[in-house]
């Protein structure tokens, strides 16, 4: 079942000759409303003449039609906060050139609702209210100046300043929520407590959003009053926000050999064969195309945790849509529990170097700009691949570089509560700091394609092999050229910045890594420093600064007793 909403809302002029307030709300069905949810918006306008109620309406319209084409994978402060500041941008560039506009800006409070949770996104002195228990629960602070001359001047909104600095609240909702979203016309003339009781009068949304305004204008109110109120008539069953849910309850198909079937697909080749998953070569009898099918072990029949994490990865996949990656390819009538993406001839890194495959300097810097390309795509969609290595990047016989299994992947904007992330990667490609703190980070990934980079050219680790359940040291990372003396002092530098042992040495982005593979020797990064030797061995370190302190007071002692 569905998330399913009430919502009523109101907006009156008032004694001024314009309304300067906006709302809106957005109620999709299908999977927006699975994956988005609802969203709804109260922007009160500031700046006089036309410019307040055109930067209101125009913020509002733009975040109910904008969030919805945000990656599905954005958390919702993402979406929200991305959105917002491509409409501040346009506020500000809109008062400057129009001098009727100058000045022009607007709150903003918003609200969304989303599986079995709540957030909100404000900045200004609009508010947003819960309803629960009898009592309104206020849920956003106001932003103005505390100076009691400028306590009705607003410190932060929309068009104010070039950073929008929103804030953001979260909960889980509860069966009979009811959200409340004002303008200050409202709330600065009825108290809480005088629109708690509204509210319990008025159980039909629409009702309590005219009575909310109308009151507040009734009271002598001199602004513009709008209120949205929103009741919450059910909520989902389901904690997945993917609209493969029901696949869960499928079973696994057998352990299938060459020439079997499954659902219209003929097996010509085992691909992989793991502990937990199957891969197989795939050829569909209708159309004769080539898929991969990719499953779990038999033995894993009723692991819901299992299951689960196979679609999620579907789920994920199905949301990078790029010429770097496998694409999903839709499944009629599934019997099973599997799915389906394209297949691609070729080989991945690590099968070309096990077969010596050589691959000079020139070749290696164009696979790096390609896989750079390909991780930025993920982490523009906030996910996070975590098992970057040779054995999961694929060079197909197209020339195309495609980044393999999603299998451990993390989307950083799914759904809390799915499961508890746990560590992920191959030793030797980890993140030094992954070792102490397996939260998903996007700069991990580009330390292991550093790694996959210096591997490609010299076969080696910089910090050498890492096995499993070692707790390794890192010192300095050894100099490729040490392996491959003909790589380029530019290269040389961009790996050794790309594999250093700590995070603020390192590229930030998969953008800033890829503008120094692609720059190359016309503007080269500096070689790294050297870290000091407390840095790289502090235990050491103040070993010997402990040893050198207790031999100078022995002879400090020795040369008193022999004054003595």
């Amino acid at each position: 079942m569905p998330l399913q909403v009430a919502v009523g809302h109101a907006s009156l002029t008032g004694p001024r000759e314009r309304n300067e307030d906006f709302c809106g709300v957005a109620t999709p069905t299908g999977q927006d409303l699975e994956s988005k949810g609802v969203i709804a918006a109260v922007a009160d306008g500031i700046g006089g003449h036309r410019g307040g109620r055109e930067a209101a309406e125009y913020t509002v319209r733009g975040l109910l039609a904008d969030y919805f084409a945000t990656p599905d994978t954005w958390g919702v402060p993402r979406a929200v906060e991305t959105v917002t500041t491509a409409l501040n941008r346009w506020v500000i560039a809109e008062g400057s050139r129009n001098a009727e506009l100058a000045g022009m800006a607007t709150t903003l409070s918003s609200l969304v609702l989303r599986g079995r949770r709540y957030y909100t996104a404000h900045i200004g002195d609009s508010r947003i209210y819960r309803m629960l228990g009898g009592q309104l629960l206020p849920l956003t602070v106001d932003h103005t100046w505390e100076h009691p001359e400028l306590n009705n001047v607003l410190s932060r909104a929309i068009g104010l300043d070039p950073r929008v600095l929103l804030d953001f609240s979260d909960g889980e909702l509860v069966g009979d929520d009811r959200f409340l979203l004002v303008s200050d016309g409202v709330w600065g003339v009825l108290p809480d407590v005088l629109m708690a009781e509204v509210l319990l009068d008025h159980p039909e949304p629409q009702a309590a959003a005219a009575a909310l305004t109308s009151l507040a204008l009734a009271q002598g109110g001199h602004d513009n009053a709008t209120a949205v109120v929103i009741d919450v008539l059910a909520l989902p069953t389901a904690n997945l926000i993917d609209i493969l849910e029901s696949d869960v309850r499928l079973p696994l198909p057998p352990r299938l050999k060459v020439g079997h079937q499954l659902d219209g697909l003929l097996v010509e080749e085992i691909l992989h064969d793991s502990r937990e998953t199957l891969l197989y070569r795939v050829r569909h009898a209708r159309n004769g195309q080539q898929l991969v099918l990719k499953t779990l072990q038999p033995l894993l029949e009723g692991d819901a945790a299992a299951s689960t994490a196979l679609l999620m990865e579907a789920w994920r996949a199905r949301r990078v849509v790029s010429p770097h990656f496998p694409q999903i390819v839709p499944a009629e009538d599934k019997s099973c529990l599997y799915y389906l993406m394209t297949w691609h001839a070729g080989a991945t890194l690590q099968a070309r170097l096990d077969a010596d495959q050589h691959f000079p300097v020139g070749d290696a810097v164009r696979l790096g700009i390609a896989l750079l390309k390909a991780i930025a795509t993920l982490h523009r969609l906030d996910i996070v691949h975590r098992d970057i290595k040779p054995d999961n990047v694929h060079l197909g016989q197209d020339g195309v570089l495609r980044i393999l299994d999603l299998g451990v992947a993390i989307s950083l904007g799914e759904q809390q509560g799915l499961a508890e992330v746990g560590s992920a990667g191959t030793p030797s490609y980890m993140a030094p700091e992954a070792f102490t703190d397996a939260t998903p980070q996007a700069n991990h990934d580009l330390y292991a394609a550093g790694v996959t980079l210096y591997y490609l050219l010299t076969r080696k680790y910089p910090y050498g092999e890492i096995e499993p359940f070692q707790h390794p040291k890192f010192g300095e990372p050894e100099k490729p050229t040490r392996w491959r003396p003909e790589i380029p002092g530019w290269l040389e530098n961009v790996l050794l910045k790309a594999v250093a042992p700590t995070a603020p040495q390192r590229f930030e982005t998969a953008e800033e890594f890829l503008l120094a593979l692609e720059r190359g020797p016309s503007r080269q990064l500096a070689a790294p420093a050297r870290r000091a030797l407390v840095e790289r061995y502090p235990l050491q370190f103040w070993k010997i600064v402990a040893a050198i302190s207790l031999l100078g007071n022995l002879l400090l002692l020795i040369k008193l007793l022999a004054g003595n």
